[in-house]
């Protein structure tokens, strides 16, 4: 539709404009024509229509027809040269046509000369407006790009909020519920031990002991479990997910192990730590008695002794039993010490695990008490 338009203008120019050349003949339409069919591909392939064009024009320009009439059609080639194509092509192309016309005006004379000199001025008008479009499109596409990735960008950190919010509710879980399952596992085993041991001289005080341990438990776990439930509850991230578990609840857990039949030994050095780095060493050795209780055998001893050295929380839990086994079984299969690694790494810290030579086993953590980033342990 624009090839078409711009041939009628033509043909009206020629019929208007009679004192630029002489009127053309039938070579010189069917050169006209052939400029405004080779136009129709000038998007796709702009420096090599601009060669045909320049082939072509230079023919017609030499029979003396009318040089007014493809004024319109060379210089929506130059247009689409600048906007479309590398800022070298457009200073090649350009150089290229005015030095052609200027050489070819000034060998016919001075007069001739000015006149292409105007001429020019228009031709560098088109190349300046092309290189404006160019680069304004250009710039409309960074923009549009610069957006969607922005998009991109934010949903990805979406899903990568949602991924490490699930997971810090499934090592809560994995933690809370590990720990009291054990610990009520152990607690009913002792009572079913002294019902049946001597039915005939019942200790009631012992059963009814253990049988309050294993309520004290559930009502414990139940209170844990409602706090971090509270989390898929939340309508925002910024509600309030209660106050964490610290250093000042490892006597608890302590007693909870001594119930369970551990003999635990726990030393704790004074110590302001962020509370984030506090519930990632209750969640740590939390996590090291119920693997204690679970697979060290009766009659264990437990030394967890917590303290601070070079600016930073010391966590170790070491144990006496013949559990080395059972331990690297849970670490094969489970989730138990991968699950305190990861307690360990969201807050900047390392955590090491395994079978002592002697016997038994040992979980030591290293916790930084000025981590960089906080925000993935809740």
């Amino acid at each position: 539709m624009f090839a078409v338009a711009m041939a009628a203008s033509s043909v009206v120019v020629v019929q208007v404009v009679r004192d630029n050349g002489r009127p053309p003949g039938v070579l010189g339409w069917a050169l006209l024509l052939a400029a405004h069919v080779v136009i129709v591909w000038r998007r796709r392939a702009p420096m090599r229509v601009m060669a045909a064009l320049m082939v072509i024009l230079l023919t017609y320009h030499s029979l003396n027809a009318n040089h007014t009439a493809p004024m319109a059609v060379s210089m929506a080639a130059l247009f689409t040269v600048a906007s479309r194509c590398r800022p070298r092509n457009t200073v090649l192309v350009g150089a290229a046509v005015m030095g052609i016309m200027l050489g070819l005006k000034f060998h016919e004379g001075m007069a001739q000369g000015a006149e292409s000199l105007r001429i020019s001025g228009w031709i560098v008008a088109f190349l300046l407006i092309g290189v404006y479009v160019r680069i304004h499109r250009q710039y409309v596409t960074s923009v549009v790009e610069r957006a969607e990735r922005a998009e991109r960008t934010r949903e990805e950190e979406a899903r990568r909020r949602v991924a490490e919010e699930r997971l810090r509710v499934a090592r809560d879980l994995h933690d809370l519920l590990a720990h009291s399952i054990t610990l009520v596992g152990v607690q009913t085993s002792v009572a079913a031990h002294v019902l049946t041991a001597d039915p005939d001289r019942l200790d009631r005080a012992a059963v009814a002991k253990a049988l309050d341990d294993v309520a004290e438990t559930c009502r414990s776990a139940r209170g844990e479990l409602r706090a971090t439930l509270q989390v898929l509850r939340a309508g925002t991230e910024n509600e309030a997910r209660g106050p964490l578990p610290g250093l000042d609840s490892l006597p608890d857990l302590a007693d909870a192990a001594r119930t369970a039949g551990a003999r635990v030994e726990l030393a704790v050095a004074p110590c302001e730590a962020p509370p984030a780095v506090g519930a990632a060493a209750y969640r740590i050795v939390q996590e090291a008695l119920t693997n204690v209780v679970r697979h060290a055998g009766p009659g264990i001893t437990v030394r967890v002794s917590v303290g601070t050295a070079d600016a930073a929380l010391c966590v170790r839990v070491v144990d006496d039993g013949t559990g080395g086994r059972p331990q690297e079984a849970d670490h094969a299969q489970g989730f138990g010490l991968l699950g305190m690694r990861e307690r360990a790494r969201t807050v900047g810290g390392t955590l090491d695990a395994g079978p002592r030579p002697e016997g038994g086993f040992m979980v030591s953590a290293v916790l930084p008490l000025a981590p960089l980033s906080l925000g993935g342990l809740s």
